[in-house]
């Protein structure tokens, strides 16, 4: 909330609603000329955003992906007039504590791993068609799985004997074929992510977002990124610091800082959770958030 300097008569989006526990600390801070947008993929979180926030005229909801960000916000005349934008990425505690969603290495359940349920192809489907190629690109390229290639060939052998259908059976075949597990965490936790961000095109999305966000916020108004790996940081950092420092010219062009148009300043360092947060919330142990602001 201090990173978005919520006013209380600002317009503010919450990109990824979740269950809203980001969009109701922000909503009490407005007041009736406030306005707050909602965004998720996901079905379950919007009938929650609906059945809470449904009634009131201040509030827009929408599902959908961040990345329609400006499609979403010019359909209300909002783009361009937006005092902040907070994305908080990757999957929910609610999707990950059902069993039913796929998302969890720990329970068993469906292996589906979608965030909207309503389209799209689901895990299962997707390893059982894809080749071991393929599937050990995913695992080291969106889970920066060092035994990507052993982990693929373990899955592609599996399947011609029992089809993946469930997430303890993935997980199982992962552990046995992982040669050296990492203290502290579980055999699976690589692949379950890599393919749960290809699945759901998280990356894909969040560069789409960022590349709008500029244009959407009003000049002051904040970017707040909470990120939890470091592929969606490093594309979140390197995003900032590109706006931060403008137009990219040749070395040796005399060229001002305010020639370079840059349109975003960094506001303050990267933030992790205190030790205090971290008892009461294990989860954001891998937490970073990240702020910058529109200054043109």
């Amino acid at each position: 909330m201090e990173a978005l300097d919520v006013q209380s008569t600002g317009t503010y989006v919450d990109a990824t609603f979740g269950r809203g526990g980001h969009s109701s600390a922000i909503f009490k801070r407005l007041d009736d000329q406030g306005c707050l947008v909602m965004i998720d993929k996901d079905p379950e979180a919007i009938e929650v955003a609906k059945s809470v926030y449904g009634d009131d005229s201040r509030v827009n909801i929408f599902h959908g992906s961040f990345a329609m960000l400006t499609s979403l916000l010019d359909k209300q005349g909002l783009a361009g007039k937006v005092q902040g934008v907070l994305l908080d990425l990757g999957v929910s505690s609610p999707q990950l504590d059902d069993p039913e969603r796929g998302f969890s290495f720990r329970s068993d359940g469906p292996l589906d791993m979608r965030m909207n349920t309503q389209t799209g192809q689901s895990a299962a489907e997707w390893l059982h068609d894809a080749s071991e190629g393929e599937i050990s690109e995913v695992l080291r390229d969106f889970g920066e799985e060092r035994f990507a290639r052993r982990i693929a060939r373990a899955i592609v052998q599996e399947r011609q004997q029992k089809a993946f259908t469930r997430t303890g059976h993935l997980a199982e075949v992962v552990a046995k074929a992982n040669p050296k597990w990492e203290k502290g965490k579980d055999p699976a936790t690589r692949t379950f992510q890599a393919i749960r961000i290809f699945i759901n095109g998280e990356l894909d999305d969040l560069q789409q977002s960022l590349n709008q966000v500029v244009d959407v916020l009003a000049c002051g108004g904040r970017l707040a990124v909470i990120s939890f790996h470091s592929l969606e940081d490093r594309i979140v950092k390197r995003f900032i610091r590109k706006q931060a420092r403008g137009l990219e010219v040749p070395r040796g062009v005399p060229l001002t800082e305010a020639q370079r148009c840059p349109r975003l300043k960094l506001v303050g360092k990267a933030v992790r959770a205190s030790e205090e947060e971290l008892l009461k919330n294990p989860r954001a142990r891998s937490a970073v958030l990240r702020v910058a602001e529109k200054i043109q």
